[in-house]
């Protein structure tokens, strides 16, 4: 029977969160992955469509079936009336080679596959999205964009661009997608060995969207962080593509969303670690991060995902935040930055010695360190230098730090922790406990 009628835009919105990406993944591979704009075109239509079908009728018993055949039958119109064109063009021209078929033998998928090797047609398009012919950075824009529906403002904040460099890498990434039609269907066993590194980043990039999300009205969006963990484990159990790198990036993300219940408080606001009731932490997803980590340790590999994970561990496994040993997290972080250098592993080092050491010695890391342009005006970059001043008694730099912090958050419970720092800096310059 179909639901309440009532429900729908909150059915509609569930439908485009959970089965977005397998939509597109799976008529995309069926009509090829050269078609994938003109499929998303039609996946979205079809949830168009349902928010009117499903609020005067009721959602049907299957979303997944009935978005698949309304986007299917979309596309079929679509593409049909594409050939149509191109006949009467022909004719128009008086070209006299063959007539373009219109029939529906144009229309059918492609009669390769490559289902040994990538059964799961999301983990597929994201193989076919890592083709080392795209440029890299567009390989993630497509990524984002086609298989979770991210919108290009979304893209931006993650990958700490602007929206108009997003615009042209996702229309270099889906001009190369078309060029490349022939070959994307059945990528060699080596090709998916080249292309593992950037399907990895992807995952990861799709887990944390989800762990700390860019929409203003959601800080986490958990359907995109068990997404991410879906795809991290069919990645490491695969028996040509998982690798130690692959087990380390499932433990990494299997710890961090061991701390999902504890991260808001009861009114969606952001806790801090030292905040977070760590009886909400789930021993279930702790256990299993470990296990996968230290499935990783095997051979004599190791990643920034090894290092993230193990810093990761190392939260989840002290018995409190004062017991912490964050003598081990800087050493993983000065690890981690010998790895893949990066200010943001350097912010995050500075944070654990002020733990460690007392907030000076976190402030004169980050006092030594010059600042690209992109961190500099980065809200996290000025959050931390608020905090630590704060916690090292310069009241007047914390607070300048804290609004500049303030005026570039992106979501509102970011903004109402660094308020809470701005009145604590207030209460401590009035001499109040």
């Amino acid at each position: 029977m179909a639901v309440n009628a009532g429900c729908a835009p909150l059915l509609v919105e569930h439908a485009f969160r959970h089965l977005y990406g397998r939509l597109v993944a799976r008529l995309s591979r069926e009509f090829g992955f050269h078609r994938t704009e003109s499929v998303e075109d039609a996946v979205q239509g079809a949830l168009m469509a349902a928010l009117t079908a499903w609020s005067r009728s009721g959602a049907p018993d299957s979303a997944m079936a009935w978005l698949y055949r309304v986007a299917r039958n979309r596309l079929l119109d679509e593409l049909g009336r594409s050939a149509q064109r191109d006949v009467s063009l022909h004719a128009e021209t008086g070209d006299d080679g063959p007539p373009v078929p219109v029939a529906d033998a144009a229309l059918e998928p492609p009669k390769v596959r490559f289902e040994g090797e990538i059964a799961d047609d999301e983990l597929r398009l994201l193989f076919v999205c890592a083709d080392e012919a795209i440029p890299l950075e567009s390989q993630f824009v497509l990524a984002l964009k086609i298989l979770c529906g991210f919108s290009t403002r979304e893209i931006a904040l993650r990958l700490l661009t602007s929206e108009e460099n997003v615009h042209k890498r996702l229309a270099r990434g889906r001009e190369r997608l078309r060029q490349l039609a022939p070959s994307l269907e059945t990528p060699p066993l080596r090709a998916l060995l080249v292309r593992r590194a950037a399907v990895m980043r992807i995952v990861y990039l799709l887990f944390n969207e989800g762990y700390s999300s860019a929409l203003p009205e959601r800080l986490i969006r958990r359907e995109l962080c068990d997404e991410a963990i879906r795809l991290g484990h069919l990645l490491a159990e695969h028996p040509a593509c998982g690798c130690a790198e692959a087990d380390a990036l499932l433990a990494l993300m299997l710890l961090h969303a061991a701390r999902f219940d504890a991260r808001l408080d009861g009114h969606g606001g952001l806790l801090l670690l030292e905040e977070q009731d760590r009886s909400k932490w789930n021993p279930r997803l702790i256990a299993a991060g470990v296990q996968r980590l230290a499935r990783a340790g095997r051979g004599e590999v190791f990643s920034r995902y090894h290092a993230e994970a193990a810093v990761a561990a190392a939260h989840c496994l002290a018995p409190s935040f004062e017991h912490t040993d964050w003598r081990e997290i800087v050493e993983l972080y000065e690890t981690l930055e010998r790895f893949e250098p990066s200010p943001l592993h350097t912010l995050n080092r500075a944070i654990a010695l002020a733990q460690w050491q007392g907030p000076p010695a976190g402030l004169a890391l980050l006092q030594a360190l010059k600042p690209p342009a992109w961190l500099s005006g980065y809200y996290l970059w000025d959050a931390t230098l608020g905090e630590l001043e704060r916690r090292a008694g310069d009241l007047d730099a914390a607070r300048r730090h804290l609004r500049r912090a303030l005026d570039a958050a992106p979501h509102p419970a970011e903004r109402a922790l660094i308020e809470r720092r701005l009145a604590a800096c207030d209460l401590a310059r009035s001499g109040r406990p």
